[in-house]
Parts: structure tokens; C-alpha cells; sequence
């Protein structure tokens, strides 16, 4: 049987990795930061292994009652940044998947007032974790040349899927390609 098609995302569960190899390599982990992370190098900890995506542990929250998050993390160099995952342990009571997010290049300066004002490079709502219980979904950077030659993605997490449940994010994966 073929799988389902699907616009606008693909299922790595469902379909091969063909979307780009994984920016992991060419993250600057030393500058990595998250702001509203309840405990110190969470947001570090989350960029994981591509083969480790499906893992809980570790996992970054946001304080009980405040959806919002912001991790920044900038390159060893310039990068295209093609398609973008997210995964959350799914629904509990306290702690829920991010809902809408938005993407910013370039932007280590910014902060949760900046980032609910300014226009993002692209805004993402995502489909409830039990859309994808097994894997995930790479979800495409559009329009493509926003995310080209860039040295920094920061991503704010508006909202999330709980009623003043905290943010719960268990893998952030960035595929594309190096400069290099």
C-alpha cells in the first residue's frame, strides 16, 4: 500500500529522509540559549541526534503557566535551513506541545517583546502530537531564500496546545545544507 500523500509536511515515519542532512553539525552550541526555560541548558539539550528524536529525556519546559519560549541558535557558519521538526511528549496535565511558533534569521538580539511584535521570516501552527505519536513531521521553510546564507534561526514558541499548561519540547531538528 502507498503511504497517504501529505502537503505542506512530510512523515519521517512514512516517507524516507530525503528532506536535507541535519544542520546539527554546524550548530554553536556554546551560544545556544533558551529564555523562559525552567531549568538552565534545556533548551541546549533538545537539539539532539536526528536517531534520538523520539526520545523524552531530555526535554525543555517553560514555567507552569507561560507558554512562551525563545531559543536562539546561531552557526559555526552560514547555513540554508530547509526543513524544520519539532516533538513533544504528547498530552499530559501539566505540560502541552507548542501550537504556534515563528521563525526569525539572524536575530540573537531578540527578545519575547520583539518577538511578539516584529514579523516573523515565517509563522508555523502545528498539528496536535497525536497526529504523529510514532515519529515526526518536517515541516518546509518557506519561502526557501528567507532561510538561505543565514547564521542564526531563533524560534519563539507563542502558544501551545495546553489551557496555562507550561511548554513541553522533547527535539528541535533543522535540516539543509552548509555553506561549505
Amino acid at each position: 500500500m502507498d503511504p497517504p500523500e501529505c502537503s505542506g509536511h512530510s512523515h519521517d515515519h512514512e516517507h524516507g529522509d530525503d528532506l536535507g542532512l541535519s544542520l546539527r553539525q554546524y550548530i554553536d552550541f556554546q551560544r545556544v540559549h533558551c529564555l523562559n526555560e525552567e531549568a538552565l541548558g534545556s533548551g541546549k539539550a533538545i537539539l539532539k541526534l536526528h536517531e534520538d528524536r523520539l526520545s523524552v529525556e531530555p526535554s525543555l519546559l517553560s514555567p507552569d503557566g507561560d507558554p512562551e519560549l525563545l531559543i536562539i541558535i546561531p552557526f559555526t557558519e552560514a547555513v540554508t535551513v530547509q526543513h524544520f521538526t519539532i516533538r513533544s511528549a504528547g498530552y499530559n496535565p501539566d505540560t502541552a506541545a507548542p501550537r504556534h511558533i515563528k521563525l526569525f534569521v539572524d536575530r540573537e538580539d531578540i527578545d519575547f517583546e520583539a518577538a511578539r511584535d516584529m514579523q516573523a521570516q515565517q509563522e508555523l501552527d502545528f498539528l496536535a502530537p497525536d497526529h504523529f505519536p510514532d515519529g515526526t513531521i518536517d515541516y518546509p521553510c518557506r519561502p526557501a531564500g528567507r532561510f538561505a546564507n543565514i547564521s542564526c534561526l531563533s524560534i519563539f514558541v507563542a502558544n501551545n496546545y495546553g489551557d496555562g499548561a507550561a511548554t513541553e519540547i522533547t527535539y528541535i531538528g533543522l535540516k539543509g545544507k552548509g555553506t561549505r
